[in-house]
């Protein structure tokens, strides 16, 4: 299938009719992603974008951990209004909060932002005080893949700022992809951006960046867990430097 026919890839051209309205058996979800994943590997982000806000509509989000402010804008270029969804953890840098306040001010997105179900102090009543020390596996499904995985419930597809030469983890991101934990479709429309396609966007359209990077951080999380990282090393190195931990769990 080409690529200019990847934006008509829907339930009636694979021969789908949905069980409800608005809604997508797991088996479409999951026909959608593989012909997507064929169809839209090399296509513009904005390209791939557009599929996933017109294949999904209502029922389609972004999600932004406010680093910077690229796929927010991005949709909100293609799709303005769309419902962008930060996790708030209690335990974020005042500067990852900053962006998101400049998201929710100066574009046309509905941020969301989703708590835990515990404050920072009830959950150190409950499980100790400094959990992301003894425990970040633990730490981080209570404050980040739980909250995810309840703003998502109301969602047949979402999308990431997921990039293939972010770490080793990640270089086989596919653009577009089925997740069957969750059965819903996640959509990478910069995987195959490079970190110089990030900041020819940033310096194009003057998107919010996090201050830290300035800093030495070469990725952000929460403060417990994120230190600068040195000349050299891999920008997600300063993440749970301390423990055998890449990945938070929320992409996993």
């Amino acid at each position: 299938m080409t690529i200019v026919a990847a934006t008509s890839l829907n339930l009636v051209s694979l021969g789908f009719q949905s069980s409800e309205p608005g809604r997508h058996t797991r088996d479409e979800l999951e026909a959608l992603a593989r012909d997507a994943a064929v169809a839209l590997e090399g296509a513009p982000a904005e390209q791939i974008a557009k599929w996933a806000t017109d294949t999904f509509g209502a029922r389609f989000c972004v999600t932004s951990s406010m680093a910077d402010a690229v796929v927010a804008h991005l949709f909100s270029r293609v799709s303005p209004g769309v419902d962008v969804v930060f996790l708030d953890t209690g335990l974020h840098f005042p500067e990852t909060l900053k962006v998101r306040d400049i998201v929710a001010a100066t574009m046309d997105v509905n941020v969301r932002s989703i708590r835990p179900r515990m404050t920072v102090g009830q959950q150190d009543g409950e499980f100790g005080p400094r959990l992301f020390a003894r425990n970040p596996d633990e730490c981080c499904f209570l404050r980040k893949v739980e909250p995810l995985e309840r703003a998502l419930a109301d969602y047949d597809s979402w999308a990431t700022g997921l990039r293939r030469d972010e770490s080793p983890t990640r270089a086989n991101t596919p653009v577009v992809a089925f997740d069957a934990k969750k059965g819903k479709v996640k959509v990478n429309p910069i995987a195959a951006w490079t970190q110089a396609d990030v900041d020819r966007y940033i310096s194009r359209w003057n998107v919010p960046v996090n201050e830290l990077f300035k800093k030495g951080y070469g990725s952000i999380g929460c403060w417990p867990c994120t230190r600068r990282t040195k000349a050299g090393e891999d920008p997600r190195a300063g993440r749970w430097a301390m423990f055998e931990k890449t990945e938070c769990g929320l992409h996993v």
